[in-house]
């Protein structure tokens, strides 16, 4: 079976991200899963170029250097450093506006979901504000995902599920069955909103 585009470039990420020594092409087209499939070297040569230059436009920091085991021979890196995202640094605003999302998030069904992407922001050193999310407390429980479909949905999306429900999109209209591959729930103005690909 032969290797997707999508696959063959996250293989060819992995591999120079993986090196600290500039890689020869026919090292990368040896150890690729995708550029074996390749008819000729001229095939393997084209589509390499292809993907260099995709890998460029995505903004991923390609170099080229001297191959160091290949004398005379260029090679292949990802520069590590420049690859990496940068620290987050968030103003006390911003800090706020994440502290007062946490809050809103404490409900039974999303205190994991906020709980994990505290955990993350202060592993990446974010120093963040409880104090700003203190006057929160009289909140209308709707915004702070009590509906009971809301624990549900959530189970669907980290599963990959389908869901089932009734639906009507005006009230003197009869119900319809509707199955949907949900991709996320989001709230605006109070009210929440499944998000995904209505089969």
């Amino acid at each position: 079976m032969a290797t997707s585009k999508i696959e063959r470039l996250v293989n060819l990420v992995i591999c120079l991200l993986s090196t600290r020594q500039f890689l020869p092409a026919e090292k990368i087209r040896e150890s690729v899963a995708g550029y074996q499939d390749s008819s000729s070297d001229e095939a393997f040569s084209r589509m390499f170029e292809r993907d260099k230059n995709e890998l460029r436009d995505l903004g991923i920091p390609l170099e080229t250097g001297p191959a160091t085991r290949y004398p005379g021979v260029e090679g292949y890196r990802i520069d590590r450093g420049a690859y990496e995202l940068p620290d987050i640094e968030l103003d006390s605003e911003e800090s706020a506006a994440v502290a007062i999302a946490a809050a809103l998030w404490q409900s039974p069904e999303l205190v994991a979901v906020s709980q994990n992407a505290m955990l993350k922001l202060r592993a990446a050193g974010v120093q963040l504000d409880p104090e700003a999310a203190a006057p929160l407390t009289a909140l209308p429980a709707r915004t702070r995902g009590s509906e009971p479909a809301i624990e549900a949905l959530l189970a669907a999306i980290d599963s990959g599920q389908a869901v089932r429900f009734s639906h009507r999109t005006d009230p003197t209209m009869p119900f319809t069955t509707r199955t949907v591959q949900p991709w996320g729930v989001v709230t605006r103005r109070g009210r929440w909103y499944l998000v995904g690909h209505d089969e």
